[in-house]
Order: C-alpha cells, then structure tokens, then sequence
C-alpha cells in the first residue's frame, strides 16, 4: 500500500471526527480491528472487533460538542501517526493533545493506539 493510499483513508478517518460524520467510518475498518483507547490509565481500554471499534469511534465523531482539529498526518507504507488536538469547550484548558498510531492493511484500519499529553 503506498503513502498517498493510506493519506486518503486516515483523512477520511479524521474526517469523519471533524465533520462529526459517523457514517465516513464505516468503509474504513477491518473486521479484525482493535484499537486501544488513552484512558484510562495506566493501560487505555481495548476494543477489538469491527463493530466495538465503530461503536467507541462514532460516539466521539457524533459528538457535536467537541472539536477535532489535525495537526499533522505521517505516513510510511500501511502505517500512519496523526497528531491532534481534541476541544471540548472555549476555556483554556478545555482539550487534549494526542496521537494516533494506526496501521492498515488491504486498505483498511486494523490497529489504533491513542496516546494523549498528560
């Protein structure tokens, strides 16, 4: 899988979270996906399966509330680490910085890992 394949299906991704757009995820994860989540510590929680990943990732895009905001995307092959900020709020220090380190295969999401600033 090139760079520019894995660009456009993790800008889809992102997509989905800025446009608060569940429905972009669907097309975009494996049957076999597991993602961990940054929270709650130490480890994060697990979701493994295709319908728990899209469940866990469309209750945060649905989410009206919050804004996603993308600050950089790196890709390497099927791999992918997108940094980004995520508001909830217009106070100060209402968001989190985090990233994602995802990779893919045949095109599709298959590993997440969530890590925020803590």
């Amino acid at each position: 899988m090139s760079d520019e394949q894995t660009r456009k299906v993790i800008d889809q991704f992102n997509q989905a979270f800025q446009q608060h757009d569940p429905s972009l995820l669907k097309d975009l994860l494996a049957e076999n996906c597991r993602l961990e989540n940054s929270g709650p510590a130490p480890d994060g929680s697990k979701h493994v399966g295709y319908d728990e990943c899209l469940q866990f990732w469309s209750a945060i895009a649905g989410n009206e509330g919050m804004t996603f905001e993308v600050e950089e995307v790196w890709t390497a092959g099927e791999r992918a680490v997108c940094r980004w900020t995520l508001r909830w709020g217009g106070g100060p220090q209402d968001f989190v910085r985090g990233v994602n380190v995802t990779r893919l295969e045949g095109g599709l999401i298959v590993e997440s890992f969530g890590y925020v600033k803590g």
